[in-house]
């Protein structure tokens, strides 16, 4: 058998696979976040071909290029067989992505031009953007990242919204990871490293951030940086994590002086982010989270029906926080049996930090969300959460729904990770649980939420209060007002 492989880019970039002889029953592009498949097409003579496109659609948007990373290219009999597939080399580059075939591996890079995508390069960069000419005016643009780029969500998101909204003349670039991630409607897409967000990011007036400053980043007069953070903290951060450790005070004080606006969801997270950073003598906007607007506006039936969940089920949301000592998502539940022992569905969301790293969990009635584009469309989606340490228990408690704790290396997370600003026993506002029978029963008990019920009504009064659905409008208005960027 005599396989030979192409990486086509008009009209749109596509592996081409031709062989001769039976034809395999399904191809695919199998990588950990992304799965692309095609079925084989008898080109006559005793050929086959297969075309497969470089970009994926999922939950019901529109097609994307593929995400970058590596897939195996699988080739699979009617009988289940896989077939092996002979060392073939090709490449291609195209304005969304580049690719290289080398064997049964597809490598996708982002579109950065080779001559940038080195140190050197990037050194080159920096420094043409680090230093603008004197009097050089900056754009009436707000530079947006989320994550590290690794999705357009959470505050930024939210505010970006708002922002087209009231002013929609001022320019909305989005820092990317590549151009797998779907950036909001009307704003403009820039992959990080390439000269597009070296430039976007030293030229706006404003930058709007939930996490630290990737790189080197050199302040332009007259330019202002939001930082919205991505939650209110149970587990400690930054100057308060366990260990002295000089080079990281030296990171956090360097970091927070990048920050000119500190926006907090209540008081308590004001508090903690202003101790923790070392962010003092500088504004701290208590607002609530824009990105729980949606929260109290929002209806969950359009995402159901793009998860392909049926309106009238039980739909339990797991999202675990990350751990300092490993990269991918906990396996502490055995899911499937999560779904059955509970009548539900489980739909489960890993942190920012597991996307890239890990790999979607799979089961009969459990669907793995970690790569869905905002976590805020999921909470309204849900009709309760799991969660352990995560911030997102702050979050969900808005909608009024119910919250279940499953933590069962709570002693080691607590007292060697990263330790607690408070005691989560004695305030949570749902049931703690430390084994799977021990949540099943929960899960299945309605009594277990009404034990608590005065305990979850303390906890919205301190940290809900302005959870209101307005938050966007309150923060968008404060940007205009102090003149961060201009109406038109």
């Amino acid at each position: 058998m005599t396989i030979t492989a192409r990486i086509d880019i008009d009209p749109a970039p596509a592996l081409v696979l031709h062989g001769d002889g039976t034809a395999p029953a399904a191809a695919e592009l199998v990588g950990r976040r992304a799965r692309v498949a095609a079925t084989p097409q008898d080109a006559g003579e005793g050929q086959w071909s297969v075309e497969l496109p470089l970009a994926a659609a999922r939950w019901g948007s529109q097609p994307l290029p593929l995400p970058s990373g590596a897939y195996e290219v699988r080739l699979t009999d009617a009988d289940g067989a896989v077939r092996e597939v002979p060392a073939t080399v090709a490449e291609a580059a195209a304005a969304t992505l580049r690719a290289r075939l080398d064997g049964d591996r597809l490598t996708v890079r982002p579109p950065i031009d080779p001559a940038y995508d080195s140190g050197e390069g990037q050194a080159a960069l920096e420094r043409r953007y680090a230093t603008r000419p004197p009097g050089a005016e900056l754009e009436n643009a707000v530079f947006f990242e989320s994550f590290y780029g690794r999705n357009a969500s959470c505050n930024p998101r939210a505010i970006d919204r708002e922002l087209a909204r009231v002013a929609p003349g001022v320019t909305r670039y989005w820092s990317v990871v590549d151009l797998s991630v779907a950036v909001p409607e009307g704003a403009i897409p820039v992959i990080e490293g390439s000269p597009q967000w070296w430039r976007a990011r030293g030229a706006a007036r404003l930058l709007v951030v939930n996490d630290w400053l990737r790189r080197r980043y050199t302040r332009q007069p007259g330019q202002v940086v939001l930082q919205t953070w991505h939650g209110t903290p149970l587990k400690r951060l930054a100057l308060h994590r366990p260990g002295f450790d000089p080079r990281r005070i030296v990171a956090v004080i360097r970091e927070s002086r990048r920050w000119d606006v500190l926006l907090a969801q209540n008081a308590y997270g004001a508090r903690i982010l202003r101790k923790a950073y070392v962010f003092l003598r500088r504004p701290i906007w208590v607002e609530g989270y824009p990105r729980n607007d949606v929260l109290v506006t929002g209806d969950g039936a359009a995402v159901r029906a793009a998860l392909g969940i049926a309106p009238d089920a039980r739909v339990l949301l797991y999202a675990p926080t990350w751990r300092d000592d490993r990269d991918e998502i906990v396996d502490f539940l055995d899911l499937e049996r999560l779904a059955r022992d509970t009548d539900a569905v489980v739909i489960v969301r890993g942190h920012s930090r597991t996307l890239l790293p890990g790999s979607d969990a799979e089961g009969a009635r459990v669907i793995d969300v970690t790569a869905y584009p905002d976590i805020s469309e999921l909470l309204v989606a849900a009709d309760a959460l799991i969660t352990d340490y995560s911030s997102v228990m702050f979050d969900f408690t808005a909608t009024g729904k119910p919250v279940y704790f499953f933590t069962p290396d709570v002693e080691h997370y607590r007292g060697e990770l990263r330790g607690f600003y408070f005691d989560l026993a004695a305030h949570a506002p749902g049931p703690l649980t430390a084994t799977q029978a021990e949540l099943t029963a929960a899960l299945n008990d309605p009594d277990a939420v009404s034990a608590v019920a005065d305990r979850y009504a303390r906890w919205r009064d301190r940290f809900n209060a302005r959870d209101d659905g307005h938050a966007a409008e309150r923060v968008v208005a404060r940007i205009l007002d102090q003149g961060f960027v201009d109406r038109a």
